[in-house]
Order: structure tokens, then C-alpha cells, then sequence
């Protein structure tokens, strides 16, 4: 399965970090094809719609500068949809699992470019078109299972992060159903450059109950060595979450130096990392959307 889901991992990363999307900069043509591609994905392993689309459109403020634009106001989306539980009961409960598709674009003055005099294109190859394959992946191997989990899970990629996890945010405060209903959040940025000491990275594991243990007990014939922190949130999109109340683990493969650079590409993304990775939170998911125990939030330091 590894092998496969490794070959899966790369042609998504390969197709959102390709020059062709110019960096997925929110109010881009680029911007709107990796939606596009991300919704094509969605239909295809079979969600369901909430308010018959996929998209949940927002508007975000645009330094000037920035991708050779002028100050202005932008359309993007977040695109989501959601599996039905197979419970009766608890399919009224949802798992959240979710990555960012947006990037910088081409950098520019106002970005968070590590090098804003670069004008080149930022693929964001980790940053985060490996969240994304990932969460393609996962929902992949979801639409295989014949009797699905017993909650149901809400699969999002978030646009507007790089901006100030706008996406996110829009999000928890237009969500689809009630926010008690969402019981936990897992969160994909940058799990495209396992290391050699095959470390998967997650803050907020201990943000539900008996987290810390299921994430342990997972490592098990995982091929990781994951590093689990019960807290350390963390700054990514799954802290607009946490910051509601809401159970939130954030996984990550740890940083490099062509972090937000144009040099964060395609050639340096470990795609059988990016399998076991995938396969590591795809168990996660089916577990906690399985949890005997009640989902609860638990605020950590």
C-alpha cells in the first residue's frame, strides 16, 4: 500500500507546487486551480456537499506589493465537504482533518517571503502542497473502507493561511453545523521532508482524551518516530480551532532552510515519508472517529 499511496503523495504535490499555479497566492487564477483540482478530488472519493458546493468563498485584504498587486480586497475559498458517520448517534459528531492550499505566490515586498527581493515563483512544495496530498491521500483510503467510521469527518483545505490563518478562521466562525458538534481537528502543514529519523512532529495531542496514548500506541509498526507534545499548539491553521474550545492536533515534519523561499520545490519532497506520514494520520483519524470515550476539549498550557 505504501509504495502506491507514496506514487498518490507526489503527483497531488507535484501538481499543486507546479509553476503552472504560480505559488496558489489567494485571488489568483493559480489560487482558484488548486481549488479547483482539490474539489475534483472531493467528488471524486465521494463527499458530501454542505450547502450544495464544495466551496466556502471569502474575501481576504491584499497587501500591496505582494504578487504584483496593488492593495486590494480578494476572493478565494475554502473547499470542504464531509463523510457521513455510520453510527446514528454519534454521526451527529465531527472529526475535522484539514491542510492549507494557499502559498505566496511570487513573493514580493509585504510577504512573508524569506527573500522578498527573489521575485520568483514560491511553489511551496512542503509549504503546503504536502499537507494537501496528504489529505488526498487520506480521504483516498477513507472511500475504500466499506463501513465507514462512526462519526462523521469534515475533510477542509483552508485557503488565506500564509495571511494570518484567515481561511481557518472564516471557517470556525461560518461553520456548516454546530460548533459543540466538532469534537476534534487534525491539521497537515509541511509533512513533505521526513528526516532520516523518520520524526512526525504534533502539538496538541493531549487536547482530547487519552490523546497522548492513542498517538503513542499508533508508532507501533508505523515506520515513525513521531514527537508528541500533550500541548505546544503550535501556528498553524488547526489554533483557530484550539482557540474555540476545540480539540486540535497540528503534525508537521519539521522546518528547513527553503521555508518560504522559492526554493521550497518538488525535487526535495520525501514522498514515501509522505505515505507513512499519510498512513500514520489516516489511523488517527479512523480512531478518534471511532472513540469509545467522549470527545472532549482539554485546555493545555
Amino acid at each position: 500500500m505504501n509504495a502506491q499511496m507514496a506514487k498518490t503523495f507526489y503527483k497531488h504535490d507535484k501538481f499543486l507546487s507546479s509553476d503552472k499555479l504560480e505559488g496558489r497566492f489567494p485571488g489568483t487564477k493559480g489560487n482558484n486551480e488548486a481549488a479547483a483540482y482539490i474539489q475534483k478530488y472531493f467528488k471524486k472519493y465521494g463527499l458530501k456537499e454542505f450547502n450544495n458546493s464544495y466551496y466556502q468563498p471569502f474575501r481576504l485584504f491584499v497587501k500591496e506589493g505582494i504578487n504584483k498587486m496593488k492593495s486590494d480586497s480578494v476572493s478565494t475559498q475554502n473547499v470542504l465537504g464531509f463523510v457521513e458517520g455510520s453510527d446514528p448517534k454519534l454521526k451527529n459528531e465531527y472529526i475535522v482533518i484539514g491542510a492549507h492550499y494557499d502559498h505566496w505566490g511570487w513573493g514580493g515586498q509585504g510577504s512573508g517571503s524569506k527573500k522578498k527581493d527573489a521575485f520568483a515563483i514560491h511553489n511551496g512544495a512542503d509549504d503546503n502542497a504536502s499537507g494537501v496530498a496528504a489529505l488526498l491521500c487520506i480521504l483516498e483510503e477513507i472511500s475504500k473502507q466499506k463501513e465507514k467510521p462512526k462519526r462523521s469527518i469534515i475533510f477542509i483545505s483552508f485557503s488565506g493561511e500564509e495571511e494570518g490563518l484567515l481561511g481557518s478562521k472564516y471557517f470556525v466562525n461560518h461553520l456548516p453545523v454546530p460548533k459543540e458538534a466538532i469534537k476534534v481537528m487534525l491539521n497537515m502543514d509541511m509533512v513533505g521532508r521526513l528526516n532520516d529519523k523518520k520524526e512526525l512532529y504534533m502539538g496538541g495531542a493531549g487536547t482530547f482524551p487519552k490523546g497522548v496514548e492513542l498517538m503513542q500506541k499508533l508508532k507501533e509498526k508505523s515506520g515513525l518516530n513521531p514527537v508528541i507534545h500533550a500541548g505546544d499548539v503550535g501556528g498553524s491553521d488547526h489554533v483557530s480551532f484550539y482557540k474555540e474550545s476545540i480539540s486540535a492536533v497540528g503534525f508537521h515534519t519539521g522546518g528547513h532552510s527553503q521555508y518560504h523561499t522559492p526554493d521550497d520545490d518538488i525535487n526535495l519532497i520525501n514522498s514515501d515519508g509522505g505515505a507513512l506520514v499519510s498512513k500514520y494520520i489516516y489511523n488517527a483519524l479512523t480512531q478518534i472517529a471511532n472513540y469509545e470515550d467522549a470527545l472532549f476539549f482539554i485546555k493545555q498550557n
